[in-house]
């Protein structure tokens, strides 16, 4: 029994749907990684230059790509035992999660990597359907 993979993600959210013989599934999975954005600083600024419990930038966007990591595994264990996976997301998230897929020597063959904007899971679910020309008829 062969099982086809698809998963739309972006950085806060990612849509997991499996096709088997039996039917289909689709997971949600949340991501709890929050983008650190930088302090409103500079000429008029009410804030001091470096703020009580300051973190530089390249420290918070560490602890940023650490919980994606986090995020990007969790969506790997939903795949289990899938043989191929088609990859969707509106932004850099596909490919980040496309090479961690590749640096965990995770054993799926990835069919495509695709650009999509926001869809429900029943979009996401008829586009890895019609991509791995499964529709029902």
């Amino acid at each position: 029994m062969s099982i086809n993979a698809g998963v739309w993600i972006d950085h806060h959210r990612a849509v997991v749907v499996l096709l088997t013989d039996n039917g289909e599934e689709i997971k949600t999975i949340q991501s709890n990684a929050d983008r650190p954005f930088a302090k409103a600083a500079g000429a008029g600024s009410k804030q001091p230059e470096r703020p009580t419990g300051y973190q530089s930038e390249d420290k918070q966007e560490r602890k940023f790509m650490k919980q994606l990591d986090t995020y990007y595994d969790e969506v790997l264990t939903c795949l289990g035992d899938a043989d191929s996976v088609l990859i969707l997301g509106p932004g850099e998230a596909k490919g980040e999660f496309k090479k961690r897929l590749n640096t965990k020597k995770f054993p799926v063959l990835v069919a495509d990597v695709e650009t999509a904007d926001k869809m429900t899971d029943r979009q996401i679910a008829a586009s890895v359907r019609q991509h791995f020309e499964l529709v029902p008829s």
